[in-house]
């Protein structure tokens, strides 16, 4: 067996016997990626087609539900300790980290499903700020990865004062769109509603997801409804500090689904950029 490199195409959650615990090398973050998985049921609230992870029976068999935040922050503290006696560059499989890399960009919620879907959340996120702290890690952020259909929930929203940065998905301008791409029957206007209420408060980051299907992009009507939804968060008095435009990058569950060409999501950043928005392509 050849021995594992970490990639950009590389997001696998193994890390040894953790459960919660895993990094990848993130093409958005520019660093390796500490990953906090409060999913690891692979529960999910959205089916999107172009997800990588197997929520078939059998990829599902032996798994339960339920978060042991004291045996996550035991599984963080061991990683960190990697990071702070210089070692961690020496293990496999972070040994194959490319040179301009090899920094821990943050640590993340992400994981297997939406991790505000979890009953952990709140205490996770205020017990990993705890964890950073006492690593000397205060200047890495913590980041919550989000498909925003929970973010107005009270459970929620007591774990977002330990979050840094929030990064939340806006894949459509439309419903029809929406439930393609992201695979839910959840409303579309709670999702805008939510993106709202939050960018009003504090700067959020969206990230949108553009795939191909059977070879077809969004169409040009597709991306104006996008633009129209992102300008009226900012009319509304959101803050938008930045947009990811990015496509598929790994194998997606839906082999309809690929990537966007490269010059299609520049297209798509070019109009948001002219709008006034940051917008990158990834």
């Amino acid at each position: 067996m050849r021995p594992r490199r970490l990639t950009f195409t590389d997001h696998r959650r193994e890390l040894g016997a953790n459960r919660y615990v895993y990094a990848v090398v993130s093409r958005r973050a520019q660093g390796l990626s500490i990953g906090i998985n409060l999913n690891p049921d692979k529960v999910c609230n959205f089916d999107c087609p172009y997800c990588q992870v197997d929520r078939t029976p059998a990829g599902l068999a032996g798994l339960s539900r339920g978060v042991v935040v004291a045996d996550l922050i035991t599984e963080l503290d061991t990683l960190l300790d990697w990071v702070a006696d210089g070692t961690l560059w020496s293990r496999p499989p972070f040994d194959t980290t490319p040179a301009p890399l090899r920094r821990v960009a943050d640590i993340a919620f992400a994981g297997d499903g939406e991790p505000t879907s979890s009953r952990a959340f709140a205490a996770a996120a205020e017990q990993v700020k705890v964890a950073r702290s006492r690593h000397r890690l205060d200047a890495t952020p913590i980041r919550l990865l989000t498909n925003a259909t929970l973010l107005h929930r009270a459970s929620v929203r007591r774990g977002l004062p330990h979050i840094d940065d929030i990064w939340a998905k806006l894949d459509a301008g439309t419903e029809a769109w929406f439930r393609r791409v992201d695979g839910t029957t959840f409303p579309f206007a709670r999702i805008l509603e939510n993106l709202t209420a939050l960018a009003c408060e504090r700067p959020i980051t969206l990230q949108s997801m553009f795939p191909a299907i059977s070879g077809e992009g969004p169409s040009e009507a597709e991306i104006d409804a996008w633009l129209e939804r992102i300008c009226a968060i900012r009319l509304t008095g959101g803050t938008i500090q930045a947009i990811q435009v990015y496509t598929v990058a790994r194998d997606p569950s839906d082999p309809t689904f690929g990537a966007l060409p490269a010059g299609r999501l520049e297209q798509i950043a070019a109009r948001a950029r002219a709008l006034g928005f940051h917008a990158q392509v990834y």
